[in-house]
């Protein structure tokens, strides 16, 4: 018996109602941080953050940036302590909802829904990131219910811009290094491996952006009066994109595998008894096997595995019926998933070397200038903190919780490292199946329940190194 953890647990289940409440005013507010015609809308949820967070006894501010605002708290226990100082973010902003027909009720007016699994919450929001982020903020809420103060010194830290591109973060974290300064960052933004699976994200692919138009002819040609004679750019740029990968599936880009690490054997062991079902996940989709490095399993492929991907590929006529032309441009776009210690600038000056060079005569090429990339995180597991929270979890879920890669990237994590020198530690409770930045996006009732129950856990066992 934890007769500090116990009352926490059931303060949390017998409040699950208020709590869910709590989240379904949240999702109602249609904080759209991308559309301009959204920004009151936006304010008004970090608004109702501010307030949510006074009410458990935090400082809060609310902090103007350039686009949305940042919400900052804290809050500790009354008499100091030795336990680490955990700073924890979440964003409260959502996706659009284009195309709204496809979804089958308002995305803003929140509602459960009973399925043959179990219940679910409906609603923009509901999984990434509303319904993550008040996981945590109702674990700290039932922890100062029952004990009158937190086990440990909280930095709360929302911000309201992580789905158009975080412009105002950098310069925010930059300005305010000393107001965010903890011991280990906390991030709940992420999904479990599989359904009932408690999941730390172990690893996060960085990302590497690039596009390029290679012209041909001055204009668009006559088929006839030129075809034969003329360089057709759609012709050589498809030449180009066949050569970025070879027949097993790898990277033919000069030094692309520089700074890739295998996975450790016990990581793999973790990952092969982790749930995964390689036919669903791929059967969802309309695939019946992968078609990426062929020496790598799926879930290798996905979470450990550098990848190039076209993204985008266009030119010439696309209207309707036919129109005989040669056109004059060709356009492509592509991005990287990073790992490891990839370096993505080196990255990018072999890729667009490796276009350079096969260029026919006649042709030339244009890049794009305003792209960026981030290099891979990778999280340090060997913080007595991560295996404390992941017994935490397996007591919770009552299922070993395993230590996970991700496919996505989340820039945060690296944020908190570079900016911070912080450690990140990702825990989330969402599902493959959440829809997210889709229609009709949900997020299950006894995620929800089990994410607060997880987070006190995890704070209480945090709380004690």
């Amino acid at each position: 018996m934890n007769t500090r953890l116990d009352p926490v647990l059931s303060r949390i289940d017998s409040s699950l109602e208020a709590s869910l409440e709590r989240l379904m005013d949240l999702l109602r507010i249609p904080s759209i941080s991308t559309d301009p015609a959204n920004k009151a809308d936006c304010l008004k949820a970090a608004e109702w953050l501010v307030a949510d967070l006074k009410s458990l006894g935090a400082e809060v501010e609310l902090c103007p940036t350039p686009g949305h605002p940042m919400v900052y708290g804290k809050i500790g226990p009354k008499t100091a302590n030795d336990a680490p100082h955990l700073l924890f973010y979440g964003h409260y902003d959502v996706q659009p909802v284009d195309p709204l027909d496809l979804w089958d009720h308002d995305p803003f007016a929140p509602f459960i829904e009973d399925r043959e699994s179990g219940k679910v919450i409906r609603g923009r929001g509901a999984s990434d990131d509303k319904g993550q982020l008040m996981t945590f903020v109702e674990a700290c809420r039932a922890w100062i219910a029952e004990h009158g103060e937190m086990p440990c010194t909280i930095t709360f830290f929302f911000e309201g811009e992580e789905e158009s591109g975080s412009p105002s973060l950098i310069p925010f974290m930059e300005a305010n290094k000393d107001k965010l300064k903890a011991d280990l960052a906390l991030i709940c933004d992420t999904s479990m491996v599989a359904p009932g699976v408690p999941s730390i994200c172990s690893q996060l692919r960085g990302m590497l952006k690039d596009e390029f138009t290679l012209t041909g002819p001055t204009m668009d040609l006559h088929s006839g009066h030129y075809g034969g004679p003329a360089l057709n750019p759609l012709r050589e740029i498809s030449k180009i994109i066949a050569s970025f990968h070879d027949d097993e599936g790898r990277v033919t880009v000069k030094d692309f595998y520089d700074g890739v690490e295998e996975v450790p054997a016990d990581i793999l062991e973790q990952w092969k008894g982790c749930g995964f079902d390689e036919k669903d996940y791929l059967s969802s989709v309309g695939m019946s096997e992968a078609h990426g490095e062929r020496a790598y399993s799926t879930l290798e492929q996905q979470w450990a595995r550098p990848t190039l991907e076209i993204n985008g590929l266009w030119g010439g006529y696309q209207g309707p019926g036919t129109k005989t032309v040669i056109p004059s441009e060709a356009h492509c776009k592509i991005t990287c998933r990073l790992v490891g210690k990839q370096d993505p600038d080196a990255i990018r000056k072999n890729f667009r070397a490796h276009v350079e060079s096969r260029l026919p005569t006649d042709a030339k090429v244009t890049w794009n200038q305003d792209l960026d990339g981030s290099p891979a995180a990778v999280m340090n597991t060997s913080r007595p903190e991560f295996e404390a929270a992941r017994q935490a979890l397996t007591e919770e879920w009552d299922r070993e919780a395993v230590f996970a890669g991700m496919g996505g990237s989340i820039p945060i994590a690296g944020f908190f490292t570079s900016i911070l020198g912080l450690d990140s530690m990702l825990v989330g409770f969402a599902e493959d199946d959440d829809r997210i930045h889709s229609p009709n996006e949900k997020y299950g009732l006894k995620n929800f329940h089990k994410g607060i129950r997880s987070w006190a856990r995890i704070l209480d066992a945090v709380s004690k190194i």
